[in-house]
């Protein structure tokens, strides 16, 4: 194998072959050569074998390109391949330390543009706002169910996780979240790891995590049950505070009472929903809380309170019925109960606190009281438990429409005479009682 000195004036006067390269190796530096193909380009190279110490060196040569001639200089290429010869020397293959390097380049940009797709694409801020319009599709979800989970998200997880990836949220970014909530709102502690459990799992299931970290958390404590009936007085007072409210409010408060329904249900009344001929109220599935349609009927008081609504004894085909918009139910719920409170401390002894739903507990356990039967009283609350569950609610499919109106017109007949000044006791039998 013919040497010479690779040097400009070597270089320049090499010439090519048209049948094949031309190549031309150093006389001071073994492997470093210069390489011509037939087009004219020079190339600098550089061919070797590696050992690692005390080991044979391997059989096989291997080929390091240096540059083009040009782009190098010969002095430039030779001083590369003596830093190559002495990697070589030491055991190292230039060769496979540059793939290697490529490699790491680019496993470097594959994670840093894997980086920028969780941080844009898994934001929880985004994946948030996924879930609750797919929550919000989901044709079995009640509204108030709806309200909660936009609720949560947007007070209690947003201005704490903002735009975290998801996948980088775990138990140590969750747990101050739960525990940052006043230690006696346990309803909300407790509803905020509910639907945080509802994303996660909907994420996972999604493919955006691999794991649901709620599942590894402790449940917080459910609330103390609550067992707040308010006396016949209360209520008296309760039904005499609503009449001095806006009559769309004073009506809203007197059917709570009236009826015994959820206060979602009440606000959320339509005309539709109503049958005058029959004086019944038919709560459909999708506003029920268990999903189930309730017929409700209704004492003659609630009727006079419908037609107040109405302006008359012919009722409107559709539409809200309690409204101030005409287009959505009414809102404000809170408001108007602190406003309740405010007249009733105005208007005589301070009354206990107290809560709307624990409306819907006094008629229970007023009908109770009054001698209505357990299912009833259960059917009147539109309840599948107790008498309803299990195998009695597969097999028993009387619905207690008649019993049911016994109950509320024995129960609104309470409540009138309440309201006629009976107030000194808190058990009172009536007329269509058992």
């Amino acid at each position: 194998m013919a040497t010479i000195r690779i040097s400009k004036a070597s270089v320049d006067a090499a010439m090519p072959l048209a049948s094949g390269d031309v190549i031309l190796w150093d006389d001071r530096i073994a492997g470093f050569g210069l390489k011509v193909t037939p087009a004219g380009l020079k190339v600098y190279i550089y061919r070797y074998r590696v050992a690692k110490p005390g080991q044979a060196a391997q059989t096989a040569p291997r080929k390091y390109t240096i540059g083009r001639h040009g782009d190098l200089t010969p002095d430039q290429a030779r001083k590369r391949a003596q830093e190559l010869a002495a990697m070589v020397a030491q055991g190292v293959d230039p060769r496979q330390q540059e793939l290697d390097a490529r490699a790491a380049r680019e496993a470097t940009v594959t994670l840093v543009e894997e980086q920028a797709r969780v941080q844009r694409d898994l934001a929880f801020s985004r994946i948030a706002k996924l879930w609750l319009e797919h929550y919000k599709n989901d044709m079995a979800r009640r509204a108030s169910s709806v309200a909660m989970a936009t609720l949560i998200v947007n007070r209690y997880l947003m201005p704490a996780l903002g735009d975290t990836p998801l996948p980088h949220v775990g138990r140590s970014q969750l747990q101050p979240v739960i525990d940052s909530i006043p230690s006696h709102k346990r309803g909300i502690r407790r509803a905020v790891f509910a639907y945080s459990s509802v994303l996660w799992g909907w994420a996972m299931r999604r493919g955006y995590i691999d794991a649901n970290p709620i599942l590894a958390m402790e449940k917080p404590p459910a609330p103390a049950a609550r067992e707040r009936v308010l006396t016949d007085n209360e209520l008296t007072r309760v039904y005499q505070a609503a009449e001095t409210l806006h009559p769309i409010w004073a009506a809203f408060f007197k059917l709570l009472v009236l009826t015994g329904q959820r206060r979602s249900e009440v606000a959320g009344i339509m005309w539709e929903e109503l049958d005058s001929a029959t004086a019944t109220w038919t709560i459909p599935a999708g506003r029920a809380k268990n999903a189930k349609a309730h017929l409700v009927p209704l004492a003659p008081v609630a009727v006079w309170l419908l037609d107040a609504q109405a302006g008359g004894a012919t009722w409107p085909q559709r539409g809200y019925i309690l409204t101030t918009t005409g287009r959505t139910p009414v809102s404000g719920i809170s408001k108007a109960k602190a406003a309740l409170d405010t007249v009733m401390s105005n208007e005589g002894p301070q009354v206990d606190a107290w809560r709307l739903h624990d409306i819907r507990r006094t008629v229970a356990t007023g009908l109770q009281r009054l001698g209505v039967r357990f299912e009833v009283t259960e059917a009147v609350l539109n309840h599948v438990s107790g008498s309803k569950g299990g195998v009695a609610g597969v097999y028993q499919r009387h619905d207690w429409a008649n019993e049911k109106r016994s109950a509320l017109e024995a129960w609104a007949g309470h409540v009138e005479r309440l309201m006629t000044g009976i107030t000194d006791t808190n058990v009172v039998r009536m007329e269509g009682g058992r």
